[in-house]
């Protein structure tokens, strides 16, 4: 397995979900000017609500943009056998003889995408899981949920 082919795999889908935003954020930013959202009366908010929504956008298609530049495969070191997991890692777990993938990135948490039929999901500094991870190595379980941490790459 080759961690970096799973990092640009991840890569790729942050791309794909920023490129999904970034034009959601653009239709949303030309309703807000858009006619049909003017003001009928002191009570309608519709302009208001729409402003919050691009500004919202807005911010996310930001955060995309800062997960795409900082997940290059360079920026993640190779850990060896008998390392703990850290920031940076990829995890090869098992859950009831299932293998799943979780890597440890400093953005784009809750992004997954597939890497040869098993899921590879993103788990950020502050996700519960992530934290339950850290330290462990290969051979080492996790209760909730009931994971064996298979490998650390």
């Amino acid at each position: 397995m080759e961690k970096s082919t799973i990092i640009n795999l991840v890569r790729e889908a942050v791309q794909a979900k920023y490129k999904r935003m970034l034009e959601a954020a653009r239709d949303t930013a030309a309703g807000v000017t858009d006619p049909e959202n003017k003001a009928e009366n002191k009570y309608d908010t519709r302009g208001l609500e729409a402003s919050y929504l691009a500004a919202g956008q807005g911010e996310q298609v930001e955060a995309l943009a800062e997960a795409v530049m900082m997940l290059q495969p360079t920026s993640f070191p190779r850990f060896g056998s008998d390392e703990g997991i850290a920031a940076g890692a990829l995890v090869e777990g098992e859950i009831g003889g299932e293998r799943l993938y979780y890597l440890m990135a400093p953005k784009a948490g809750g992004i997954t995408c597939q890497y040869e039929g098993c899921e590879v999901t993103v788990l950020t500094p502050d996700a519960p899981l992530r934290q339950k991870l850290l330290g462990l190595r290969a051979g080492d379980r996790v209760e909730q949920p009931p994971l064996k941490v298979v490998r650390v790459l």
